[in-house]
């Protein structure tokens, strides 16, 4: 605990000076940080081998591994995502709205830093770099503390950020990470209201779920991604097998991957043996209703826990239904209100999904793959928020911050 307290401690008194730094100044850090990692890439990956082979020997599913792997082209894309970060607008003391009262006071409400933030998550390291970065354009501070899956990843990237900063106004101790993975650490690290403002966490349904129970630290929620996709008895054909396949296999590992299709029983009858096969020849293990299992022997017969399973790999649920309502009725009920799609050419079935389906993102004809901070134009994200307070969906700069009232008079007194 005293190794927290000291990492808090530093992180509190860097926040006061981060707070202060002008966006040229840190726009300037972030293009320092973003070529350090592109020189030091083979450093990179010769420290992240490390942690996919100690995954490997302990039998981590291929799927996992992929979101822990950092290649050239993943660390280019950082490198890149970083440089584009520091070209968009800085948030901070921007005035949110502002108006006069009869008494002649002008009231203004400004965008400012919330802080420290502590950020909880597991496996792959780009979250380091993404959440690092983030809170750095936005003024915040950030206490790391990543999965013992990723260490020697996350200690690399974070040595090397800090590097970056010494040459920089930015205070090093703006970014820190807490080195000790046990369990009992990060509890430890749920109650430092002293320091921390925040507490994000990012990975399982079991991580976030604990994070909130024992958390005395303010959580702001990212959830777990059981996403569907329901073809409508109108979809098209080819764009219905081109999107899933995009949704489930382009990659699995992530939370914004599809995990169950829901199909109108009236394509199921022209169509679902032809989406069968297509997902069967992209080596994805379909676990699926009564419908299913009989239009296939392939088809493993679904049970009750198979539509509450974010798989997070080659698996998939399928389910037909009778109505759009019914689709809409399964994914309230088993969804975790990430991201959900429809595949249609009707107006009213289309309207009534965008509508009903309690998501904090809602596709029309479109892959799920597009609930990411940096394909919604924001340069990266810190997670995607699945709760309904403070901010929904991808989290990048605006959601980082908080705002404060400036009342401006000129000598006005309460009667």
């Amino acid at each position: 605990m005293k190794e927290l307290e000291l990492i808090g401690k530093k992180a509190k008194q860097a926040a006061v000076q981060l707070a202060r730094a002008t966006t040229i100044e840190k726009n300037d850090a972030l293009r320092r940080i973003a070529q350090l990692l592109l020189d030091q890439q083979e450093l990179i990956i010769n420290e992240n081998q490390k942690d996919i082979n100690n995954a490997k020997q302990a039998g981590v599913a291929q799927a996992i591994i992929d979101r822990l792997a950092l290649t050239k082209q993943r660390i280019v894309d950082i490198s890149t995502a970083l440089v584009n970060l520091a070209t968009l607008a800085d948030p901070i003391g921007e005035t949110l709205t502002s108006w006069q009262r009869p008494n002649g006071l002008t009231i203004k409400q400004v965008a400012v830093p919330i802080g420290v933030v502590g950020m909880i998550y597991e496996a792959r390291p780009n979250v380091t770099v993404d959440a690092a970065s983030l809170c750095l354009k936005t003024g915040n501070t950030v206490v790391l503390r990543g999965s013992s899956s990723s260490i020697h990843s996350n200690k690399a990237i974070v040595k090397l950020m800090q590097t970056a900063l010494t040459d920089s106004n930015i205070p090093v101790d703006s970014i820190q990470l807490v080195e000790d993975t046990r369990r009992q650490t990060a509890e430890d690290m749920f109650k430092l209201n002293h320091y921390l403002d925040v507490l994000i966490p990012r990975g399982s349904k079991q991580l976030i779920d604990n994070v909130i129970a024992k958390a005395s630290v303010p959580v702001l929620e990212t959830g777990a991604g059981n996403c569907h996709i329901y073809l409508d008895h109108d979809a098209d054909v080819e764009m219905a097998l081109k999107l899933i396949i995009n949704a489930k296999t382009q990659r699995p590992s992530v939370c914004n991957a599809i995990e169950t299709v829901l199909v109108h029983e009236d394509w199921f009858d022209q169509h679902g043996l032809t989406l069968i096969n297509k997902l069967l020849a992209h080596q994805v293990e379909i676990h699926g209703d009564q419908a299913a299992t009989a239009a296939s022997t392939a088809v493993i017969p679904a049970t009750e826990e198979d539509w509450q399973t974010e798989y997070l790999d080659y698996k998939l649920a399928l389910k037909t239904v009778t109505s759009t309502q019914q689709a809409i009725d399964h994914i309230n009920l088993y969804g975790t209100s990430h991201s959900e799609a429809i595949i249609s050419e009707n107006p009213v079935s289309v309207d009534l999904f965008m509508r009903e389906v309690d998501a904090a993102c809602v596709y029309h004809n479109a892959s799920t793959r597009f609930t990411d901070g940096f394909e919604f134009g924001f340069g990266a994200e810190i997670g995607i928020s699945t709760q309904k307070l403070h901010a929904r969906g991808p989290m990048g700069l605006t959601a980082l911050t908080s705002s404060k009232y400036l009342i401006l008079g000129n000598g006005q007194a309460k009667e």
